[in-house]
């Protein structure tokens, strides 16, 4: 199983998000979680800075610049999703990763607070 660590820039991104009231407090995450597709067509405008900013975890040994560097998905690429939040959550703390279900569970105690 690969070892990730928090990726700090993807939980700045999310709380300035989150902040900035660009968040979906209900959805299906199955369906409106990011395809392969997705991702292809956010690279292609944009830089993998901005894609790993969407990802709360970075893979160990994972080279920059490749998908597999960056997982735990919160977002469409345009807004947080609460859902995407509770699924990186859920996995985080499934597979043991506990500092990115730490990560993911102040961002949904922020998210659930400014939606009030």
């Amino acid at each position: 199983m690969a070892e990730y660590v928090v990726n700090e820039a993807g939980v700045a991104h999310a709380r300035r998000l989150i902040e900035a009231r660009q968040y979906v407090l209900r959805s299906e995450w199955g369906r409106v979680q990011p395809s392969a597709a997705d991702e292809n067509g956010y690279l292609e405008r944009h830089s993998w800075e901005d894609y790993a900013a969407w990802h709360l975890g970075l893979t160990e040994g994972a080279t920059d610049g490749t998908k597999a560097r960056y997982g735990f998905v919160y977002g469409d690429f345009r807004r947080v999703h609460r859902m995407g939040i509770i699924a990186c959550h859920y996995r985080a703390a499934e597979w043991g990763h506990k500092e990115i279900e730490l990560a993911a569970h102040d961002l949904l105690q922020l998210l659930d607070a400014r939606a009030r």
